[in-house]
Parts: structure tokens; sequence; C-alpha cells
């Protein structure tokens, strides 16, 4: 045992996950009108995060159909790839250039995507925007890449900061990586415009930068098409380019990890060196991925009934977070642009001590940051969160004769 001992005795201490904190908090906290808008899952208006009945059916044609557990390949179910491409870029048609591989959600995606990128470019550094999602810059440095940040959010206009991303990354090295949000930036809910898009791909051309686009909220934003539009542009605009997709949040698969990475090559010879490559690197990462969730995604995009039950829940789930924007953005001057951003995510322009004294007064719990999860917020508890968080916002003045309560319609 002592030598077991001394063998970890070089590992360093962790920092406790402070989402997970947050959850705790939350969980034993005895106020009855305690308020999560931390935990970044979809919640419905009564705050429950339920199964969609698409996935139900499914759910229910597997157990009764299917006839084997056996493996299905590192690759994992080729037809849900080839259903997921379509959904992506609007056409599934054989591409010698461009292939997609299962993945346990589109972290798994992220990370093989990484692990490819060391294989190839070792000295390629990613560019990631300033904020992110925190798990982007651990998950692309244990695949030993350099990571640098860019500047993105513009806090006073609550939008991007677009040219100052731009002259940024001018400092970008040929083979380096630009991590890009593919609709829904998490967390701030904003979003390139189409034109953005394209003077993005022209600066990938002009610089010899790799994108690696993260798409995990497709259809929670404006709609399936829009929400791709820009990631398709970008991916028909240059020679190699990465996709990580996730089913997660607009299947609400959660718990299941289901995703892809699809990679666009220079030539078909390159994208055949690359998808053995990474067919062997997800070998050694997780061998074979897991099953049950891609095959109830297949069945249903497979299923013209399906799919459009799923459309149906997806098209309810994306208005009534965007119902939330639409009432929340009026109530101060500070939150306006709230209501035109999309998705689960926005951060809020306040500081961590605020978000402290709003825990501690109002049992409102958000991340230190201030990034929300709208979904978090209903009819039943609006007001009670603008109460909370109006006494934190400049310029001081009663912005609640702003804001027209729920009670009154706000919501419709």
């Amino acid at each position: 045992m002592t030598g077991d001992l001394e063998a970890f005795s070089a590992l360093g201490p962790q920092k406790p996950d402070a989402l997970l904190a947050l959850i705790a908090m939350h969980r034993t906290d005895p106020r009855p009108d305690k308020i999560d808008v931390g935990v970044g899952v979809y919640r419905d208006e009564t705050g429950e995060t339920p199964v969609m009945r698409a996935v139900k059916v499914a759910e229910a044609r597997l157990v009764s159909e299917q006839r084997s557990k056996a493996y299905l390949g590192a690759e994992g179910d080729v037809r849900f790839t080839e259903l997921l491409a379509d959904l992506v870029f609007g056409t599934a048609k054989p591409d010698p250039k461009c292939f997609g591989l299962q993945t346990p959600g589109g972290t798994g995606a992220l990370r093989l995507g990484a692990q490819l990128l060391a294989r190839a470019t070792p000295a390629a550094r990613v560019w990631l925007s300033q904020p992110t999602w925190p798990n982007h810059g651990p998950i692309f440095a244990e695949a030993g890449l350099a990571t640098l940040v860019h500047p993105y959010f513009d806090v006073e206009i609550g939008d991007i900061a677009f040219e100052a991303m731009l002259h940024a990354l001018e400092r970008s090295r040929p083979d380096d990586v630009i991590l890009l949000h593919g609709y829904c930036h998490n967390p701030t809910g904003t979003q390139f415009t189409l034109d953005q898009w394209g003077t993005l791909a022209d600066l990938c051309n002009r610089r010899g930068l790799i994108p690696f686009i993260d798409l995990a909220y497709q259809g929670l934003g404006d709609g399936i098409e829009p929400d791709g539009a820009g990631a398709r542009l970008l991916i028909d605009a240059v020679p190699t380019a990465l996709l990580a997709y996730s089913c997660d949040k607009n299947f609400a698969l959660y718990r299941d990890r289901v995703g892809a990475l699809f990679i666009q090559a220079a030539s078909a010879r390159l994208a055949e060196l690359a998808r053995a490559n990474a067919l062997a690197l997800a070998r050694s990462l997780w061998s074979m991925p897991p099953d049950h969730g891609a095959a109830v995604v297949r069945t249903i995009l497979d299923d013209r009934e399906l799919r459009g039950t799923w459309r149906y829940e997806l098209d309810s789930m994306r208005l009534r977070l965007n119902r939330m924007r639409m009432a929340l953005g009026p109530a101060h001057p500070a939150l306006s642009s709230i209501a035109v951003q999309r998705g689960l995510f926005s951060l809020l322009p306040i500081d961590t001590a605020m978000v402290a004294a709003m825990r501690e007064s109002h049992g409102i719990y958000m991340p230190a940051d201030g990034r929300i999860n709208i979904a978090g917020l209903n009819e039943t508890n609006l007001d009670r969160f603008v109460d909370g968080l109006l006494p934190h916002l400049e310029p001081s003045l009663d912005a609640r004769q702003a804001v027209v309560p729920v009670s009154q319609g706000a919501l419709g």
C-alpha cells in the first residue's frame, strides 16, 4: 500500500466544482420560494426537466424491437450521424472530404477533436472566446494544446465585441484553431450574424486558421435552420473544419450523453487519414460510444411523424425561452439585450458580491460570474427574480415601472 500512496503523492489538489457546490447549496436551502437559475438544463413552466414525448415513444419502440446490444464499432451508429448531418448541413449525401463519428455527448466530440488536432498539429494554439464555457479550456489543455483567449463580449452593449475579436485574431498563426460557438453562446446568449460568419470565414482562409465549431443548442435559438446557418456558411467556405454536436439539450437527453464529431478535410485523402486517426483515438478514449441515446435520436429523425412531434416540442421549448427573455429584458435598461439574445444563458452585469447578496437575501442561485439559465424563470418566480436583481443594477432607478408584471400578461 505504501507504493500506491507514493504513486499519487505528486498529484496536486483540485478546486471543487463550483456548479456542484451551488446545486448542493440550493438543495439544502429551506426557503420555499428559492430560485435556481444556475444549472444548465431546460426547465418547463413547472420547473421540471421532462423527457420529451418523442423520446418516450422512440424508447418504447427500441425496447420492443431492438434485438441485440452488441457493439456497433468505434464510429458508433452510422445512420445516426447521417441523420444529424442532414440536420446540421442540410444534406446527408456522401462527401469524400467530410465524415462524422458518434461520441459520448458534445464534450466527447470536443475532446476527440482536440486529441486529433494535437496529433496532427501539436504546435497549434486554440483561441477561445472570453468568456466561454468553463470546460472548453480544460478539454484542449488536457489534450496537450496551448490555449489563448480573444475578446468577445462587450458588457456595456450586451453584445459581441466583434472588431476587438478580429483585431486580437490578427496575432494568430497558420494551423491555429479558433473555437466558435455555433449559436446561443454559453454564457452570453449572443450569436454571430451571417455577415459576421462570412467575415470569420475570410479570416480563417487568410490567416490559415482551423475553425472548430461547438453546436450544442441547435433549435433553442431561432429554429433548427437559422441556428445552423452560420456553421454551414463557414464550413462551406473553408478547406478544413471540425464541428462538435450535442443532442443533450435539443433532445433533452442529458444523462444519455449523445453527440457527434464532424470533420472536413481539404481532400479525400486527408479526410481518410483524419478518419483513421480519429477512430484509433476514439478506440483508446472510450472504445465504443454508448448506443441508447443515439438510437433514440436515430429513431426520431428516421420517422416522419416522430420527427414532427420532436420539432413541435423543441419549438415549444424555444418559444418559452424567448418569452421569458422578452419579459425580463424590459425590467431595466441594463437588461435590454437579454430580449434579443438566444438560448439557455445570459450574463448579468453584476459582480461576485452581488451574486452572493442575491443568494443570501432572496434565495436566487447562480454561478459567481452572473450567468443565468433563462429556463429557470417562469410566470411564478419572474417578479421575485426581478425584485432581487434590480437593487444591484446601475444606473440606479426605479425600473419596476418599466416591467409589466407577469400577472398582467407579460408572457402572453
